[in-house]
């Protein structure tokens, strides 16, 4: 087929890094339009970096390629300087393989995996010349669906998607394309086709929810429209991994992206139960994928992409009980043919410890841990299910090992945390750098001092985890908190070895509202785009005070998603969505933590989270076990 830019190359010379316009890259995919019945447009809204490192999209792309009469394309949000020069020369947004208009399209898909890239949605629609409104939309206008994690809330974006897919997207697309087909060819109006589409399992249509609210600004009760559709929209989740499909043909890259590298996904879910965290309670039960399919997987896209470096991908990788056997065999077939393999997400034990050292340079590497918390009291607030002995044992064996480099996260700002916790952060890092020196003797050092960074991130409380109900802390809040433990670093013996960063509160703060707001966010990040607020996930353009000014005159307190904590009867903005794991049992660790007290891992115990009714993975094998 011919392959027409849509922009001519002398504007093409005139932006950075054309190649995030052009597609055509190897394995990406072109059919003939005249040939297929429905054009999906697939957004990421951030810029081409970052979305083509995204592995769902990769997957959804390589699926609804494989479909005959669907081509999937892709969109990625232009950068600053494209923006500029698509809205001064009135050039419509174009997907990549076919460069042909957006608005063309019959569906635009976004994946929503942060809160922060909520104005690129609404500049991908303005640069498209997609009304912002649903009610505003014909059926000259794609159908505007949304997936991903911050689906789980989407009542502050509700006004802008036609339809929310809850859950993973393997399982309901072909029935939603079909359905599409039939209404188009049966000439029903968009209304009654949303209306039909309500009824698909996963499928949240915002505009036949209706929410009134109480005088206090709570929501008093979520109704539908209609009789005949769900008032509970419950995940849609995969139960064989083995059985559905995995690009083994990855779109590749003409210029380097973040995550620059063949992604093998293991398992999908955790049995950890930390409190803090959205992913371990969303994509529960934990399933491990079959490691004979893993490797013939592997093999395939190595040799499909040419890539030199293979990352395996999960919550927790420690987890995945045919580690050692995949590992070997990726050892085995990636030494020889020099491919470098990247093991994130790993707890630090003996045996992962002995796996890095087999796949790393540890001369180059630094080692990573997670305490999240300074003090063993917090660490049990919170679950994390990792002691300080754990943390010390792994670091002895790391240096040992020959690392002498280490990466430390914490939060600040979680529920019940104290000073002691706070200046925890500087103690824990202080012993792990005097065991370096107590480990290793001079002559084994090569002359190598220890070099730990420790870095905290504010703590934002999610929909769907025990601590939803809890407060958030204000900005000043954080900031004394960082400069607390700034202060109890600089107060250690070793504390030239430390080094110390923190995220900007300005941004965990706006995060906070995003992530726990309700449908009157709509006015305001309409507002603030209109303003230009756009890539607030970039410090460099987030522009603080226009979302406080805007919330100001759109009479919306933002404090009131942030610094309130929630009553256990409490409607949440969210609670119209089933995510597989009950209210109940999430309120029930909310009071275990308060006590300060842990629960097992799924492995050890069941706890009853409701995630059993899937009848797969970690819950069946605690069947068949018992």
């Amino acid at each position: 087929m011919n392959y027409n830019l849509a922009l001519t190359d002398d504007i093409l010379l005139s932006i950075e890094k054309p190649e995030r316009y052009i597609g055509n890259e190897v394995n990406s995919v072109t059919k003939d339009k005249s040939e297929v019945d429905i054009r999906f447009a697939f957004c990421f809204p951030d810029v081409y970096e970052i979305g083509m490192s995204h592995l769902g999209i990769q997957i959804l792309y390589g699926m609804f390629n494989s479909y005959n009469d669907v081509w999937c394309e892709r969109v990625y949000s232009p950068w600053t300087d494209m923006d500029a020069l698509l809205r001064s020369k009135n050039i419509p947004l174009f997907a990549l393989e076919s460069q042909d208009p957006v608005k063309n399209f019959d569906f635009l898909g976004f994946t929503l995996q942060y809160e922060m890239c909520y104005t690129n949605i609404l500049q991908i629609l303005d640069l498209s010349g997609i009304p912002f409104m649903t009610k505003d939309r014909t059926w000259d206008d794609p159908i505007v669906i949304g997936g991903g994690p911050c689906t789980y809330n989407p009542e502050p974006i509700a006004d802008f998607f036609d339809i929310f897919y809850i859950g993973e997207g393997e399982t309901r697309y072909r029935e939603l394309f079909d359905m599409y087909k039939k209404a188009r060819r049966d000439g029903i109006s968009r209304e009654d086709f949303l209306h039909e589409v309500a009824k698909i399992p996963g499928m949240y249509v915002p505009s036949l929810f209706n929410i009134s609210y109480k005088e206090d600004g709570t929501i008093d009760k979520i109704e539908t429209v209609y009789d005949d559709i769900p008032s509970t929209v419950k995940k849609e989740m995969c139960l064989d991994l083995d059985e559905m499909f995995y690009p083994t043909k990855p779109v590749v890259p003409y210029i380097k992206i973040t995550q620059d590298r063949v992604v093998l996904e293991v398992m999908r879910g955790c049995i950890r139960g930390c409190r803090f965290c959205q992913a371990g309670q969303l994509y529960k039960p934990l399933r491990e994928k079959n490691v004979e399919r893993l490797k013939k997987l592997a093999l395939e896209a190595l040799a499909n992409t040419g890539y030199e470096e293979i990352s395996l991908s999960s919550l927790s990788s420690s987890d995945y009980t045919q580690l050692p056997e995949l590992i070997d065999f990726l050892i085995e077939h990636c030494n020889e043919k020099k491919i470098n393999i990247s093991l994130p997400s790993l707890r630090i034990d003996a045996f992962s410890l002995d796996v890095m050292s087999k796949v790393q340079d540890v001369k180059k590497s630094s080692l990573t841990f997670a305490p999240e918390a300074g003090t063993q009291r917090m660490r049990d607030v919170i679950n994390k299910g990792l002691t300080e002995e754990d943390i010390l044992r792994g670091s002895e064996q790391a240096f040992l090992g020959g690392w002498n480099k280490v990466k430390l996260y914490f939060m600040l700002g979680l529920p019940g945390e104290t000073d002691e916790d706070i200046l925890g952060i500087g103690d824990i890092s202080n012993k792990i750098a005097a065991l370096y020196y107590e480990t290793l003797p001079k002559d084994k050092r090569n002359g190598r001092a220890i070099d730990i960074v420790a870095s905290t991130s504010f703590f934002v409380p999610k929909p769907f985890t025990p601590f939803q109900w809890a407060r958030m802390n204000t900005k000043e809040e954080f900031l004394d908190k960082a400069n607390k433990t700034r202060k109890g670093i600089m107060a250690q013996i070793n504390q030239k070895h430390i080094k110390y960063n923190w995220h900007e509160a300005d941004a965990s703060m706006m995060e906070g509202v995003l992530a726990r707001g309700d449908r009157k966010l709509c006015k305001v990040i309409l507002e603030a785009y209109k303003k230009g607020c756009i890539f607030d996930a970039w410090g460099e353009y987030f522009k603080f005070d226009v979302w406080m000014e805007t919330f100001k005159e759109c009479g919306v307190d933002p404090f009131f998603y942030t610094t309130r904590e929630r009553s256990d009867d409490e409607i949440f903005p969210w609670d119209m969505i089933d995510c597989g794991v009950t209210k109940a049992f999430l309120l029930r660790e909310w009071h275990t933590s308060q006590e300060g007290k842990k629960s097992s891992n799924c492995r050890q115990q069941c706890f009853g989270c409701g995630a059993a009714a899937y009848g797969v993975g970690v819950c069946k094998e605690g069947r068949n076990n018992a």
